[in-house]
């Protein structure tokens, strides 16, 4: 019953998770393209208020005309729209979502026991650790470097380095599908972090003054602005992160660090392509195509690189040979029920069975298996997700002997 109740919590949080990143990512993406798609204003009554750019649009039917105020307006609307829960919504179901998913059943899906074979605290505690030691390091960087000559380029090496060593560790301390979600996790926190520790509060300052009449100190703005642009260069890195989980040919290649590092690059790379195009087509900046083909020749290096060799003969022979000596039934590919039943037994039934039924699937029965029978075949043989982490460690061999049986018509009597 207690997984049937957290795959609900799964769900929900998932759902909600989802819209309010959407909501966070969205409107991030229109500020930086409003930033780099403002012109000077024409009109000389706008210049007198202080109005360092304007952009007129066009949606749904009606037109928009947005102004920008160099540091800030002189005088405040009674009514001044923020953009922060946004934001924190999107940290909270995500962390919530972290806890239901990994954290509340860390043996399963948080520790991979042929990379690190420690206690659940343990893991837990390490993982916890990521987000707060990445978050301060870079919040180190952005306040040592950041307001040097050449700071973003600096920063931008230091973080990439920090986001480098990170996703080495992560890989070789915990299960791979888990280490992929915590490297994006650990990027999310600190783009959550920003606004809560630097943006919002400069924005605070920034009204607190223009209310007391007092003058506007522009670092508040600057400081905001740079942590903005470096949270929209982090989210496509973010969303491949998260995305990645669906697809084991990623997270489960030995060397699944270094998949994750090219794809982050390849985001964030076209990313820039889009931050830069919009003041292209003003005029302001060289043509950025070159960061969109680094970024796609990137993935087209990784696509290339993880291509599965095509099976040998020899191979697949070797592999049926194993199989038939392991579970004899005569003819290669003709394994039945209950040879698939003995395989079953051992490295399935421990989160299928009788005790346990994870995500509601139960197995131990010739009417549960062929309920499920296409799952099966999809997450045992196909992309070879079950058992989790192989915790249970089922051998090519047996993987290959379910296979025979599904193709054979997955009979269960």
């Amino acid at each position: 019953m207690e997984s049937y109740y957290l795959d609900w919590a799964n769900l929900l949080l998932r759902w909600v998770h989802v819209i309010t990143a959407i909501a966070w990512i969205g409107s991030s993406f229109y500020f930086v393209f409003l930033d780099s798609s403002l012109t000077p204003p024409v009109d000389e009554d706008l210049k007198k208020q202080g109005v360092s750019g304007e952009l007129w649009a066009v949606h749904g039917g009606g037109f928009y005309h947005p102004v920008k105020f160099n540091v800030a307006p002189s005088q405040l609307p009674s009514h001044l729209h923020w953009f922060y829960w946004e934001s924190y919504s999107t940290w909270l179901s995500g962390f919530a979502l972290f806890t239901v998913s990994y954290l509340w059943s860390a043996s399963t899906y948080l520790i991979d026991k042929s990379r690190m074979d420690w206690a659940p605290a343990s893991a837990i505690a390490v993982a916890l650790s990521f987000l707060v030691v990445f978050w301060l390091l870079y919040d180190l960087i952005c306040r040592v470097f950041g307001q040097r000559r050449h700071g973003d380029a600096i920063v931008g090496a230091l973080v990439f380095v920090l986001v480098c060593i990170a996703s080495w560790l992560a890989c070789h301390w915990f299960a791979g599908r888990a280490a992929f979600l915590l490297v994006g996790a650990m990027l999310a926190t600190t783009m959550s972090a920003s606004v809560f520790f630097w943006i919002i509060p400069g924005q605070r300052k920034v009204v607190a003054a223009i209310k007391a009449g007092a003058p506007v100190d522009p670092i508040h703005g600057q400081r905001g602005k740079q942590r903005s642009v470096h949270n929209t260069y982090f989210t496509l890195p973010v969303l491949f992160a998260m995305l990645s989980g669906h697809y084991s040919f990623t997270y489960t290649h030995p060397q699944n660090w270094l998949v994750l590092i090219l794809m982050m690059f390849a985001g964030a790379a076209i990313r820039q392509f889009f931050v830069m195009r919009h003041g292209y087509k003003l005029g302001r900046n060289g043509n950025p195509l070159g960061y969109a083909l680094v970024g796609v020749l990137a993935i087209v290096a990784v696509i290339v690189w993880l291509k599965p060799a095509p099976p040998s003969v020899t191979g697949n022979s070797a592999i049926n040979s194993v199989a038939t000596s392991a579970y004899p039934t005569g003819a290669a590919g003709q394994n039945g029920y209950k040879e698939v039943q003995a395989v079953l037994a051992r490295r399935c039934y421990l989160c299928h069975g009788e005790q346990v039924q994870m995500k509601n699937v139960r197995l131990d029965s010739p009417q549960n298996l062929r309920l499920h029978a296409q799952n099966v075949y999809q997450q045992a043989v196909v992309l070879k997700l079950m058992p989790m982490n192989n915790a249970t460690g089922i051998t090519d061999a047996e993987r290959s002997l379910i296979r025979q049986w599904f193709e054979a018509g997955a009979k269960t009597d």
